[in-house]
């Protein structure tokens, strides 16, 4: 057994799920979610020091290789923004009382507003002010990248306690020519073939979306270090859309390596599944997802390709038209916590975290191990009984798994069917016909094609 095969041994679904079952929290959940604590309180945007605070963090994880392009850059029809820090942000009463201040959740301010120093009135306060009054306990998370302003955003409740009053407005902030961040560790395998693993950062404290996306893809990448690999894996960790679009275009050129792809993201609550197919619909990508949910004894959903959403869309856009899907938990905008303080530590859980690892490492599985195969002994049915390969006594119900899997894998094995062909066909999970296959070959009835 290789290391990949411990590797998803350890993170594989079926294992998580008995640990989960009796209630434990393993040790991989919880150093995913000490990670995600570590880099909950950063005040993160597309640009700026909370993402180059948030990379140096993942860098003590992963070897990183940090790319900046500056300003003013051309990125196919979008230009590189100026580059936006915060330090402080209140808004203060003519008591002296922070009414609204930066330092308590770094959601309180418009993300990329302006430096604003001034007093208004109520009346001019409220034009900028931003709230949830379906959930009034919480503050929301609201972003003006491309346009410039100022703005604020509290619960609704403490909106509905405004009076009359003069109220200090004070963002120390700054937007001016710098720098976009994002970081790129890739892993050669033995062919230059290349999986992509795509996760965002852009977001302040936000947990599910998306520092779930970018701790797995973390862990991910560690585990698969220590791993020998067919196919080599480009990580990166960007902000969202602008960081897809500038990466694609700085590589153009070397896109067409990427034979599968996946965005990660809102992958730490505990909902279902939910998998996001390419724009090409039927690639193996989607394929080999598709087929590792419904062997995952759990509830999933999934849905087509819609231009809307994470960074899928900008690798799945017509002039590339990469199999590049989504394979998430509860959608974006799909739980009523999405893009508000209520995104927190607590609604992410450890074991959740581990069980989405256990997914993506499965979906790996497939990847690395899909192959065709060539009956060596196609007319008829080998006796597999005198190769020790079937159970002595014949009539018996139990343990007839692998022997059924051994057939369908000597039956489809004719040079055109993957095992992920055979896995489909036949309903058996992915490893128990990879399994069969091992056996077969090593008694040699069966012969790997060529690529």
């Amino acid at each position: 057994m290789d290391l990949f095969q411990h590797i998803r041994l350890f993170f594989s679904s079926q294992y998580a799920n008995e640990r989960f079952m009796m209630g434990e929290e393993t040790d991989i959940g919880k150093e995913m979610y000490r990670l995600m604590t570590e880099l909950y309180p950063i005040c993160r945007s597309i640009t700026g020091n909370g993402v180059r605070e948030t990379l140096r963090i993942m860098k003590s994880h992963i070897p990183l290789k940090i790319h900046e392009v500056p300003t003013g850059t051309q990125v196919f029809d979008w230009t590189v923004p100026k580059e936006w820090n915060i330090r402080d942000a209140f808004v203060r009463n003519s008591e002296g009382e922070k009414i609204i201040d930066f330092t308590k959740s770094n959601l309180h301010v418009l993300n990329y507003s302006i430096p604003v120093e001034k007093k208004v009135s109520l009346t001019e306060l409220k034009k900028h002010l931003f709230t949830l009054p379906e959930h009034p306990e919480w503050i929301p998370y609201r972003t003006s990248y491309y346009s410039e302003n100022w703005g604020f955003c509290m619960s609704h409740a403490q909106y509905l306690q405004l009076r009359e009053d003069e109220y200090e407005v004070v963002i120390d902030s700054s937007l001016e020519p710098g720098s976009l961040r994002y970081g790129e560790y890739r892993i050669q395998g033995e062919t230059d073939r290349e999986i992509l693993i795509s996760a965002h950062i852009c977001h302040p404290s936000l947990c599910n979306d998306n520092l779930s996306g970018a701790v797995l893809a973390v862990f991910l990448a560690k585990a698969l270090s220590r791993t020998r690999l067919k196919y080599s894996y480009r990580f990166l960790f960007i902000p969202g859309t602008i960081g897809s679009i500038t990466w694609l275009s700085l590589n153009a050129q070397n896109v067409s390596k990427i034979k599968h792809g996946l965005v990660a993201a809102c992958d730490g609550d505990s909902g279902r599944f939910t998998y996001k197919k390419s724009r090409q619909g039927d690639a193996e990508i989607d394929r080999a997802v598709i087929n590792v949910l419904r062997n995952s004894g759990g509830a999933y959903d999934v849905t087509d390709f819609i231009p809307f959403g994470y960074d899928e869309r900008q690798y799945c856009s017509p002039g590339f038209n990469l199999p590049v899907g989504c394979l998430m938990r509860t959608p974006h905008g799909c739980y009523p916590e999405y893009h508000t303080s209520a995104d927190d530590l607590e609604l992410v859980r450890p074991e959740c975290l581990e069980e989405s690892l256990s997914i993506y490492s499965d979906v790996l599985f497939v990847l690395e191990n899909n192959a065709r195969y060539l009956n060596q002994n196609p007319k008829c049915e080998p006796q597999l009984g005198k190769r020790g390969l079937y159970q002595a006594i014949g009539g018996q119900q139990g343990g007839k798994s692998r022997e059924i899997a051994m057939l369908w894998v000597l039956n489809l094995s004719d040079g055109n069917n993957t095992l992920l062909d055979i896995s489909d066909r036949s309903g058996s999970r992915f490893a128990l016909i990879k399994e069969a296959a091992d056996l077969l070959a090593r008694n040699g009835l069966l012969r790997e094609c060529g690529e």
